[in-house]
């Protein structure tokens, strides 16, 4: 190890692939001339346990790409995406050389002194789909390597009981779970999930330009689509026999169980449905929903996982040169047939093995509807205190309009 890193940044596990084919080509990977230094060369990598297995291999891989040219020492240790720049800032100097993240934490990267700008950034602009490129920049200047396009949330529903047409209707696909005495799922305690209503209905949500505290019209009184239109379309939602909220576990406890016939969720989800439904397995981009006489097309948030750099490595060359290639083509690739999740490289995305995919299909049909996910952390916990009331029948005597109004205040809260 070159320093010790107690840091975690949700980066990639080892750095060593040994893919037959990504070795020579890689074309993201900038093959610019290098010192034929054969000194010892000492990276420590951050990324989620579940990445361990690949990035052994793509870490192969780079060893194998660059043998030769210096004795690379290099560390995995597992942390999180979601949790890399609390870890991060704890220590940047001594934090991981390379490192994997959630996009929503570059602005508090950056700012931190913890990213510099990407010094091949117009090749990798072009390497890479639009979206996720703009989920690593600041400011038109990008800071880190995207990696993945999946994170993101979109509809999976049974065949067996739903049909493509149902699918497109919310209130439809309630009307056929409650005849079934069966459950549509979705997570009303995050206000990840619970966005979806919000935030294709004029009503405004997001950053103010201190980069923390929020703005957010969800409880207006004016428009074509007032808060409490929205929030009584939930009310009518939480009543229905066929509607269930509950997290993630509940989601897979009712696809096994057979209760759960259609629900809001991710791609980290596509092989339990898959195994849950069998040929029943179908996915689509959310659907609409009754709300003040219109049918609302639902909205969502899109998130990307990028791969950051350490501004204070020591070997930041390398460093840049491992995190070009864990992202590239071929390795993005791999990503896709070892854990399912979503390429960012343009190249990637459009192979047929992603295209068949009937989840990554449903996310790409669900982004013309999605928005990257730019809120101060006061965001989380009043929606989750809303949602709690509006599915327990308003326990504390609080109108609707009052409820929005206690959200919306949290929300903005300096």
């Amino acid at each position: 190890m070159k320093r010790k890193r107690n840091l975690w940044l949700p980066a990639f596990c080892l750095l060593t692939v040994a893919l037959a084919g990504c070795q020579q080509a890689n074309s993201d990977s900038s093959e610019s001339e290098q010192s034929s230094d054969t000194g010892t060369v000492n990276l420590t990598v951050w990324s989620a346990e579940e990445d361990q297995e690949l990035l052994s291999q793509i870490i192969e891989g780079f060893k194998e790409q660059y043998d030769g040219e210096a004795d690379f020492q290099i560390t995995w240790e597992p942390q999180g995406e979601s949790q890399c720049t609390n870890a991060l800032m704890g220590d940047l100097e001594n934090g991981a050389d390379v490192f994997a993240f959630a996009d929503d934490q570059l602005s508090t990267l950056v700012a931190a002194g913890a990213l510099e700008p990407v010094e091949n950034g117009e090749t990798l602009q072009q390497s890479h789909l639009p979206e996720a490129v703009l989920a690593a920049s600041v400011n038109d200047v990008l800071y880190a390597y995207p990696l993945t396009a999946d994170n993101g949330y979109f509809l999976y529903y049974n065949k067996q009981y739903i049909s493509e047409e149902d699918a497109k209707s919310w209130d439809r696909m309630l009307e056929i779970a409650a005849g079934q005495n069966k459950k549509v799922f979705m997570d009303w305690s995050s206000g990840w999930y619970v966005y979806s209503l919000f935030g294709n209905t004029g009503l405004t949500l997001g950053l103010n330009d201190d980069g923390i505290s929020n703005f957010c019209t969800w409880n207006d009184t004016e428009g074509d689509i007032k808060g409490i239109d929205v929030a009584n379309a939930m009310v009518n939602m939480a009543k229905n026999p066929g509607f269930l909220s509950t997290d993630d576990a509940g989601f897979l406890e009712g696809l096994q169980n057979g209760s759960v016939i259609a629900g809001v969720s991710g791609i980290w989800n596509a092989l339990a449905v898959e195994e849950a439904w069998g040929n029943g397995y179908g996915a689509a981009k959310l659907p609409v929903y009754a709300c003040a006489g219109q049918q609302v097309q639902m909205a969502s948030f899109s998130g990307y996982k990028l791969i950051g750099v350490n501004a204070y490595s020591e070997e930041k060359e390398w460093a840049a040169k491992l995190a070009e290639w864990i992202t590239n083509e071929e390795n993005q690739k791999l990503r896709f047939s070892l854990r399912g999740q979503g390429p960012s490289h343009i190249n990637a995305a459009a192979s047929e093995e992603v295209q068949s995919s009937p989840a990554i299909t449903a996310l790409l049909e669900q982004s013309e509807f999605s928005f990257l996910q730019r809120i101060g952390g006061n965001f989380w916990e009043p929606v989750t205190a809303f949602t709690t009331e509006i599915l327990a029948g308003s326990p504390s005597g609080k109108s609707v309009q009052e409820l929005l109004d206690d959200m919306v205040t949290g929300i903005t809260a300096p």
